[in-house]
């Protein structure tokens, strides 16, 4: 497997001084090994993505795909890949279900966020059995209808991390104790403990986390084991302490990651903004799979927005909407009692104009259903957490 990770790094470093405008000038670093050749590539970060955009794309976007990350650090970033490097990713997110016993045509109960199901997603919903559901929309009795027929399915339940717990946490307050999932899968955002005791304990279950970002990679999954491996043939992971160097195994560093099958838009080395922990190399996983493992995840701790209404908003609610307003470059929600949210806003580039913060109201009242007090304010800087990124909801409300 380290074989195979250190010949594919190579042949990515090799197409991207070769083909990639961006990297040509770093061509000069070819006679080292790959792994030592990658140091000299500069660490991306969304910002510096965008800025050189055109830059680091070979032949131009019209023939590929766009995908663009959740915008759950409160900034939104956009990569393109071919249909062929977009099925690779697709293929990968499978394999790592898999551990969890899930098979393509398996029942699924999925939280996402593109509800419209019209054309081709309605017809993969039908052939691949999926039951989709808005991971945006949670009270109790969308919980309650959705969850009406998995009392004895042998079905799988799937989605972001804040949205499995909702779930778990309505299903409980209105006595649903006799729904049954053979397994929960989760991605998206940070699975805390509670989260994982919470979903499994209200849902007879098992939570396999998954560990990955929309720009097309899946870094790691866990196994029957509880262990998070990660995928080495598909990515290669660095944790980076302050200076730069790699964290030792056992201690914290910075998420940089670069996708090895990524030739159209190479990501080489791309600063996520999670903190995570290395396991030592001679601890060996009783799965008996042969990738090396994280000790431990470091995301962010992203916070639910509730309403006095019994509505439940996770982070993915508000970044649905923002990634159609490009006048707003970052944002914060904050909230602190029942009847409303403050949020904070850092301008575009583009030429802001306050009635924008009229379409946002609007927007989030229209997802929302009803009325939500927001007072709007505006920042030039928005504080991070430990691990670099913002945190996009903070609530002061207890669950």
């Amino acid at each position: 497997m380290a074989a195979l990770q250190e010949n594919r790094l190579g042949k990515l470093l090799d197409h991207a001084v070769q083909h990639i405008p961006y990297y040509q000038a770093l061509n000069r670093y070819g006679g080292l090994a790959p792994a030592e050749r990658l140091k000299a590539f500069p660490v991306m970060r969304k910002s510096e993505i965008r800025a050189h955009l055109d830059s680091l794309v070979q032949g131009g976007r019209s023939k590929l795909v766009s995908e663009k990350s959740s915008g759950s650090s409160g900034i939104q970033g956009e990569v393109f890949m071919s249909r062929r490097e977009q099925f690779n990713a697709i293929a990968h997110q499978t394999f790592l279900w898999e551990w969890a016993g899930y098979k393509l045509g398996a029942p699924l109960l999925q939280l996402g966020i593109t509800p419209d199901r019209s054309g081709i997603k309605s017809l993969k919903d039908r052939l691949l059995r999926t039951d989709y559901q808005p991971a945006f929309e949670i009270d109790s009795a969308i919980v309650k209808k959705a969850l009406a027929g998995y009392r004895k399915k042998n079905a799988f339940f799937g989605g972001y991390a804040s949205g499995l717990y909702t779930y778990a946490l309505l299903a409980e307050g209105m006595g649903m104790e006799d729904i049954h999932f053979k397994a929960a899968i989760s991605w998206g955002d940070k699975m805390f403990p509670h989260y994982r005791e919470k979903i499994e304990s209200v849902f007879h279950t098992r939570v396999f986390d998954t560990y990955g970002c929309t720009e097309g990679m899946m870094i790691a999954g866990q196994c029957e084991q509880g262990n998070y491996h990660i995928l080495t043939p598909h990515v290669y992971l660095e944790l980076l302490n302050e200076e730069g160097k790699e964290a030792p195994p056992g201690e914290l560093g910075h998420v940089v990651v670069t996708r090895l099958d990524a030739f159209s838009m190479p990501l080489i080395r791309y600063y996520l903004g999670d903190l995570a922990i290395r396991e030592a190399p001679d601890n060996q996983c009783a799965c008996g799979r042969p990738f090396p493992m994280l000790r431990q995840i470091i995301g962010r701790d992203t916070d639910i927005v509730r309403t006095r209404s019994g509505k439940h908003l996770i982070v993915h609610f508000f970044t649905g909407i923002f990634e159609h307003i490009p006048e707003v470059r970052q944002f914060r929600v904050i909230q602190k009692t029942l009847d409303g949210i403050e949020l904070e806003y850092i301008p575009g580039s583009t030429l802001f104009n306050p009635e924008v913060l009229e379409n946002i109201q609007k927007k989030i009242e229209a997802k929302l259903g009803e009325p939500l007090a927001v007072s709007f304010r505006e920042v030039s800087h928005i504080p991070a957490t430990p691990s670099g990124k913002p945190q996009i909801i903070q609530s002061f409300i207890g669950s």
